[in-house]
């Protein structure tokens, strides 16, 4: 006997439900069990079948993720964030100049490598040189999360959307940083003159009385080997290399040692973001397999025709409402009928990527700045965030869709 017919759209509305908001009251799952268990539940309920479940994954996603963790994983062993750290407090002379290292390091590092990784390694070390030159880490720790969503729009590997964006689209790698560097370099500027107006007390003029120090344990090998095996990622991928087989490529270099044992390695990936990955492409492809594209198509077409303006709103909307990567896959079958296919994908991964400012819910990288900094005694709360990541986000976007409206 059949299952009704709205058994199947509940499901996946209850899913990215429960991914949005990153839980289920009682029970204690996160964003990649949920996304996993409505994955199964639509198979169980034959809202798809196994092969069609297969053929929504990914696979080219995943490796590159996993790729460029490897590489990350990698690069934090060695003690590679430790010593950019180590750099910014020792060139920072007052708060301003303090802000600006952050702000730069962090959407620099942002654009080569995952966003999640380099706000995970750099928040401790942030509030380690705050509390040495007894400063305010809000504003810092802001800094920090603003700038690594801002920056991770620069490039195809910056962030998780990106990626999905980047195989999707088939835009290569030179092509895509060629439009986004500019919109992401000129968006740190704005974060950083943005929170320094919020936040007037704490960067009033004035000079650090004494240099912050940030101990440094290097192991030498590993990092050269990893920034050679970075160099010759980015490499590749200038020179049109498949992007995948770039990451694993890197990847499998840094594997072949005879010193650091894998389980190090593997210890430091984040396995429950591929987990998240795998069970979401599976449930945003049933929406396509149940057919409700063209019913999701028939409701946000019409909110298009204000060209990348209202392209862009609706993206930083929806990316707040089931967040950024739920909303890249929920586009990606409508891509192709909304028209110039390559300007509406830069379009949502600039608006996309833009919107996790919005609320320190509104991206990963934003949440783990909190969590991690909760760990190490400092409150930053929703509302304190909001002071700075509403103005970036609405000044970001708008000067991205300018940037996008103008350019051929």
């Amino acid at each position: 006997m059949p299952l009704p017919s709205f058994i199947a759209p509940c499901i996946i509305l209850a899913t990215l439900a429960g991914i949005a908001v990153g839980r289920y009251p009682g029970l204690r799952m996160n964003r990649a069990t949920i996304a996993l268990v409505g994955a199964t539940a639509l198979l169980v309920v034959r809202a798809m079948t196994l092969e069609q479940a297969y053929e929504g994954i990914d696979l080219n996603t995943i490796m590159l993720l996993l790729g460029v963790m490897i590489l990350n994983a990698n690069l934090a062993i060695a003690g590679f964030f430790r010593l950019v750290c180590a750099r910014v407090a020792h060139w920072a002379r007052s708060p301003r100049q303090l802000l600006a290292l952050v702000v730069v390091s962090s959407g620099v590092l942002s654009a080569v490598f995952l966003n999640d990784t380099v706000v995970l390694m750099f928040t401790p070390l942030v509030l380690e040189i705050t509390a040495a030159l007894r400063r305010n880490p809000v504003p810092y720790l802001v800094g920090l999360a603003t700038a690594a969503n801002i920056g991770s729009a620069a490039t195809i590997t910056g962030n998780p959307q990106n990626i999905i964006i980047g195989i999707a689209s088939g835009i290569p790698y030179v092509t895509f940083t060629a439009y986004q560097l500019p919109v992401a370099a000129i968006g740190l500027a704005v974060a950083w003159a943005v929170i320094v107006l919020v936040y007037r007390q704490e960067f009033v003029r004035g000079r650090f009385e004494a240099r912050a120090r940030v101990d440094v344990d290097i192991y030498a090998p590993l990092l050269r080997k990893s920034l050679i095996a970075a160099a010759l990622m980015l490499a590749a991928l200038v020179a049109g290399a498949p992007i995948p087989l770039a990451a694993f490529g890197a990847a499998s270099l840094l594997l072949v040692t005879r010193r650091l044992k894998p389980e190090r390695v593997f210890a430091e990936i984040d396995w429950s973001l591929l987990v998240f990955f795998t069970g979401l492409f599976v449930v945003t492809h049933a929406i396509e397999t149940t057919g409700l594209t063209d019913k999701l198509f028939s409701f946000v077409q019409p909110l298009t025709h204000g060209g990348v303006a209202s392209l862009s709103i609706v993206a930083v909307v929806l990316s707040n409402l089931v967040s950024n990567v739920p909303a890249v896959l929920l586009f990606k079958p409508l891509v192709p009928q909304l028209g110039d296919p390559q300007r509406v994908w830069l379009v949502l991964a600039m608006a996309t990527t833009f919107a996790g400012n919005l609320t320190l819910l509104g991206s990963v990288a934003n949440l783990i700045v909190a969590e991690s900094a909760r760990a190490r005694g400092v409150h930053l709360s929703f509302l304190e965030y909001l002071k700075a990541g509403v103005p970036v986000t609405i000044l970001t976007v708008a000067m991205g869709a300018a940037w996008f409206s103008l350019i051929p």
